[in-house]
């Protein structure tokens, strides 16, 4: 069994976009609107133009800090995690939150593991406390902003891409949403599904005549399983049974198993993939987030600590409570799980 550091969730906090219908605009992003309806979302949320994903944490974190009546002073340390294409290369937005919330010398740290930075980020944060007696009080930020200059919100990857932010101030010994346990797997084969290739070092630029949006990430899945339904079977097939497997992985170092759960929060995922993620691992959907995820829209490596502080804010978490935080993030690819006990 494993022996955490005892680390717990002191308060919340979240920042959106602007929420927008999704039967409204998706005319705005697909030739056939109809296809996304059937993925389940009802509304997603979007930045006004000017609003930055460094704005959008320090809005979260700001939020997160008063609710737990902390000024940026009592943090030891700031953890950012961020989903999308970054403002800038060769920049920290890390160091930017930090300056936007006015801290003085705290140490920052970035994670860009796309949906499962959430997750690392939590591990870090207990892993700094043990390392050091000085660390006592963690700040942790995800953030996804879209960057539709490169991507379609609405044709990438099977959900709908929201912008949002959420924070968590952790602090050593807290005796609510006590991190237990965790658990992770990562299948290399599959880095390169849902690239982004044009933009970075190896293809700067588009071809002439061509934009970053012409470029379907797509593309990169199609060709990879070589436009065979079989491959394709059995890597659906690995996505589910990974997953159970990270969180009974998760379970066991906390000494606990299945019965034991109260809720499960996967990321905001289609209603479709939620309802299978539910059945996998034997809980009934009510007691995820899937109605959250409707409404939200898929808000990359924040859905988990978004939907966590709607269920708190809903009164839908009581004491002694199990949750596992769950999901898979592409590319990677990961699977991961932390389990809280309320």
């Amino acid at each position: 069994m494993e022996t955490p550091t005892e680390m717990g969730i002191v308060a919340t906090g979240t920042a959106f976009g602007t929420p927008r219908d999704v039967a409204g605009t998706a005319h705005e992003y697909l030739p056939d609107p109809e296809a996304v309806t059937k993925l389940g979302y009802e509304s997603y949320h979007r930045v006004a133009d000017g609003v930055t994903a460094v704005d959008l944490a320090a809005e979260a974190c700001r939020v997160a800090l008063k609710n737990a009546g902390l000024g940026i002073a009592d943090v030891d340390l700031i953890v950012l995690g961020h989903s999308d294409i970054p403002q800038y290369l060769g920049w920290d937005p890390s160091a930017a939150v930090a300056r936007a919330l006015d801290a003085q010398g705290t140490p920052t740290v970035l994670f860009t593991q796309s949906c499962a930075a959430w997750s690392l980020a939590l591990d870090h944060a207990a892993g700094a406390m043990a390392l050091s007696p000085d660390t006592g009080t963690v700040l942790v930020a995800m953030v996804n902003v879209v960057s539709e200059t490169h991507t379609n919100r609405m044709d990438f990857n099977g959900t709908i891409a929201s912008d949002g932010a959420a924070a968590a101030v952790l602090r050593r010994g807290h005796p609510r949403l006590r991190r237990l346990s965790s658990a992770s797997f990562t299948n290399p084969e599959f880095a390169d599904l849902f690239r982004i290739d044009i933009g970075g070092s190896a293809h700067p630029v588009p071809p002439p005549g061509r934009t970053h949006r012409d470029l379907d990430p797509m593309i990169a899945v199609y060709e990879h399983f070589g436009a065979d339904p079989e491959r394709f079977g059995r890597f659906i097939g690995e996505v589910v049974g990974r997953f159970t497997d990270v969180v009974d992985h998760a379970l066991a170092r906390a000494g606990r198993d299945r019965s034991e759960l109260t809720r499960l929060v996967y990321f905001n995922d289609s209603q479709r993939a939620i309802h299978g993620a539910a059945d996998a691992i034997g809980i009934h959907v009510a007691r995820t987030n899937a109605e959250l995820a409707r409404r939200l829209g898929h808000m990359g490596a924040a859905d988990q600590l978004v939907s966590l502080h709607l269920h708190e804010e809903a009164g839908e978490l009581a004491p002694g409570d199990l949750v596992a935080l769950a999901g898979v993030a592409s590319p990677g690819m990961h699977w991961f799980c932390t389990l809280l006990e309320v």
